[in-house]
């Protein structure tokens, strides 16, 4: 195996919302949001790991960042777009909140916004897990949603939204993501092996589908390990 390997999910990831499958609902919400320059100023994305909750936050930063204006119609070569990919765009911030989760890390993150944009027309705060943050961390980020900066776009993901305070919640436009189904996720996968010129047949598929239980993820780190072992690989 080539020391460059990129295992699925990272090689596979959607650059664009017509990537993302099984989330039409909220993707197709999204792009009209854009298309008529109505974009919230905070986003709650909800629902189980693996069915591209912080891909699509990472999608509406690069259209919100990737040209001159807020569009879905970004060049994915472009500097700007290849470096949110990449993950050093220095105006979308990524925080993992379980071990972002106190108090000192909002408030240092509320006098980060303060300052404008480096080179994007938007800073983009996205907090993975949100709902680890601790009460008083949520008190802390409250009173930045409820007034924001004009150059400041909030995304927060969790996979337990019941633990995010309705006060949070309330002040977000959510979306609630689904598990994919067996159909949807091995379809996917076809098409993946496909072209990496990969061959392997529909029943094993199906099964890695089912085995994965909702998760494009897993799906994906699943096939990587059937690709690799072959026939030696059993479910």
């Amino acid at each position: 195996m080539s020391e460059n390997y990129q295992v699925l999910a990272l090689k596979w990831r959607p650059k664009q919302f017509k990537d993302v499958v099984g989330q039409e609902h909220i993707t197709a919400t999204l792009q009209k949001a854009f298309e008529k320059n109505r974009i919230a100023q905070a986003f709650l994305f909800a629902g189980p790991r693996g069915v591209g909750k912080t891909t699509t936050a990472r999608l509406v930063a690069m259209s919100l960042n990737g040209a001159d204006t807020p569009t879905t119609d970004y060049d994915l070569k472009s500097e700007s777009v290849l470096d949110i990919i990449d993950g050093k765009s220095m105006d979308v911030i990524e925080i993992d909140g379980a071990s972002n989760r106190g108090i000192d890390e909002i408030r240092e993150l509320r006098e980060n916004i303060k300052f404008m944009p480096v080179s994007g027309k938007f800073k983009v705060i996205i907090i993975d897990e949100v709902h680890m943050l601790t009460t008083q961390a949520f008190n802390a980020l409250l009173k930045t949603l409820e007034e924001p900066p004009q150059h400041v776009k909030f995304i927060l993901a969790t996979t337990d939204v019941h633990k995010v305070p309705q006060t949070i919640i309330s002040r977000c436009q959510r979306f609630d993501f689904l598990p994919l189904s067996n159909t949807t996720i091995s379809d996917r996968l076809k098409y993946i092996t496909e072209n990496e010129n990969q061959s392997i047949d529909e029943k094993s598929l199906s099964m890695i589908a089912s085995k994965s239980e909702g998760s494009m993820r897993d799906a994906l780190s699943y096939l990587d390990q059937v690709l690799v072992l072959g026939n030696e690989y059993h479910f």
